[in-house]
């Protein structure tokens, strides 16, 4: 492949690098037109200024002194100008040694004779366009030595030929040609470099402020965008824990209900032909549990739905009694409650309480489950000033139990969810077996203050 097939694939396949090489074509483009503009300028003038004088002569001053067309003089400062706008096409990639060829060309016209007189002051047009176009590309900074150069090269090129063409020298008064030449060739340079400088740093330093405006618009679209993903990814985390909540719920209400209608029907499936008033019994129970999830899940549900209010309130440690008389139709439960000289769970919030409740009605479907004839005791100690303390215990399950069939083992999201729990309420949560083969579950929760009330 060719290295101008492999430019163009690389320009097919990359859009960034064909937006590249499209603006360096149209930046050489503009360099072009410049350099055309300036020479086409600059010729022009040469050719039309003198017509256009003899046309209409200045009455005030004299007549416009310049060479006849086609002579030499003509020719090389037709030449010199055609030079000057050349140079011009490179000022992108060197502007401040485009600048001083440009102004050293003109003093060519002022050494060598014959001389153009009036015209020579053509020759600052390229200069102003020089100057410019560094001005703009260029910090003052690094441009300055070229620009004081070229300042004295026009200097000494427009006062030397003022002086050489208008005879200052002649006659023996070379002070007063030099005099007189300085100050046309500091008129000039002025003219050509001080205040073209001055327009292009003005130019210069509204262009940089609009890219500053352009560059902080851009940074507080950035913040603004930043700020509504941040906003976005907080709504998302509260999405997750909100989700979290809603599947330990969920988890919950199953899991302690669930548990309880398969063990005991489990137990109906044995009793039914040797003990059918206990099986009848058994599906009562079976009913009752059946209501109990169903109106659970209906609060639960009422929780989330803005135009259904739920229909029961928040369980509290209150509730645990409740729970433990409903978990004595499956398996021994026994309710111990040390109370202190103050109501009953003062001090602990609504959230700690609901922790609570759903702590003990996990540790009892977990016993139910896993220890199926054990015996299960819940201690609510609630003597301490500072804290209340929940303890669900239940002793080794006899040998000869069973598991419910059909009933497989827990993957791990019970002791979870009241982990999860524990931290939300800052309680602290306590797991594992005991010395007797049992299993023991202890919750501590701080009072939301240290005093209560007697």
């Amino acid at each position: 492949m060719a290295p101008a097939d492999a430019r163009a694939a690389r320009v097919a396949a990359d859009p960034r690098t064909a937006r590249e090489v499209d603006g360096g074509r149209r930046l050489r483009r503009t360099d072009v037109l410049v350099a055309v503009a300036t020479a086409v300028v600059s010729l022009g003038l040469v050719l039309g200024l003198p017509p256009l004088d003899a046309a209409d002569p200045d009455t005030l001053g004299r007549t416009l002194v310049a060479p006849e067309v086609g002579s030499p003089a003509w020719v090389l400062f037709a030449l010199v100008l055609l030079a000057q706008s050349a140079a011009l096409l490179a000022a992108r990639r060197a502007p401040r040694t485009v600048l001083l060829v440009v102004a050293t060309l003109p003093v060519i016209v002022a050494v060598l004779p014959p001389r153009v007189l009036d015209l020579f002051g053509l020759s600052a047009l390229p200069v102003v366009v020089a100057v410019v176009l560094l001005s703009l590309r260029v910090p003052l900074v690094r441009a300055w030595p070229a620009l004081v150069v070229a300042a004295g090269l026009v200097a000494v090129g427009t006062g030397w030929h003022w002086a050489v063409a208008n005879g200052a020298f002649r006659g023996g008064q070379i002070a007063r040609g030099l005099a007189d030449g300085t100050a046309q060739g500091v008129t000039q340079a002025v003219g050509a470099v001080g205040l073209p400088l001055v327009v292009a740093l003005v130019v210069r330093s509204r262009r940089e402020v609009r890219a500053a405006r352009d560059a902080e618009l851009v940074a507080r679209t950035a913040e603004a965008s930043a700020v509504v993903r941040e906003q976005d990814a907080r709504v998302d985390a509260a999405v997750s824990r909100e989700r979290a909540a809603m599947a330990r719920e969920l988890h919950d209400i199953a899991a302690h209900h669930l548990s309880g209608i398969a063990l005991m029907s489990a137990v109906i499936d044995r009793q039914i032909d040797t003990d059918p008033a206990a099986a009848h019994e058994g599906v009562r129970q079976v009913r009752e549990q059946s209501t109990a999830v169903l109106e659970d899940l209906r609060r639960l549900v009422g929780l989330l739905r803005d135009d259904a209010p739920a229909e029961r309130a928040v369980e509290t440690v209150a509730g645990i009694v409740d729970l433990v008389e409903r978990a004595r139709y499956r398996s021994d439960v026994r309710l111990e409650v040390l109370r202190g000289e103050h109501e009953v769970a003062e001090g602990v919030g609504p959230l700690a309480q609901l922790a609570a409740y759903r702590t003990a009605q996990e540790a009892l479907a977990n016993a139910a489950l896993h220890a199926p004839g054990a015996v299960v005791t819940v201690t609510l100690d609630d003597r301490a000033a500072d804290h209340l303390e929940l303890r669900v215990e239940n002793t080794a399950p006899p040998a000869s139990s069973d598991p419910a069939p059909g009933i497989a083992g827990a993957g791990g999201n019970g002791l979870r969810g009241m982990r999860e729990r524990a931290d939300l309420v800052g309680a602290r949560l306590q797991t594992g077996p005991t010395a007797t083969g049992g299993w023991s579950v202890s919750l501590r929760l701080a009072r939301e203050t240290s005093e209560v009330t007697p």
